[in-house]
């Protein structure tokens, strides 16, 4: 039976991505995202649970990060997890758990962290069409911010 490995985050960007400019026009970028649970204990006092994940973007992924991602920004990240394991300089055995983001949306508003070029509350979805050929983006916004008084919704 085979395996499914499969992260779905949303949360906020803990600093700046990370940018680094490798050989052969390979970038990659890595970005800290917390994502906090709140719930009520028994006591009925509200408590915060803050998770820090850690996120590595590719290429287009990682271009896009780049120019809009900034603190605070909120995202919606799908990807998989991903271990590394090295040896320090002392000689111990290391261990890293990453999430390697296979598609990213930018959340928000423009004043919420990311001062994108899209505008107020739009998304703009960056997803990976084919690991080896780099990212397609669809820049279109989630939905049509213009005034449209023609709305039947009844909220």
């Amino acid at each position: 039976m085979a395996g499914v490995n499969k992260v779905i985050l949303l949360g906020n960007l803990g600093a700046d991505p990370e940018v680094k400019h490798l050989e052969g026009d390979k970038v990659v970028a890595n970005l800290r995202l917390a994502t906090t649970e709140s719930y009520k204990d028994r006591s009925g006092n509200r408590v915060e649970n803050t998770e820090w994940h850690d996120l590595e973007l590719w290429d287009g992924q990682a271009r896009v990060a780049e120019q809009y991602l900034k603190k605070g920004s909120q995202i919606y990240v799908e990807g998989k997890i991903k271990s590394d394991t090295w040896q320090d300089d002392q000689g111990n055995n290391r261990k890293r758990t990453k999430i390697r983001v296979q598609s990213f949306t930018m959340l928000g508003s423009r004043n919420s962290g990311a001062d994108n070029a899209q505008g107020g509350g739009q998304s703009m979805p960056a997803q990976n069409s084919n690991p080896n050929t780099g990212m397609s983006s669809n820049t279109s916004p989630a939905y049509d911010s213009g005034d449209n008084d023609a709305d039947d919704l009844p909220f």
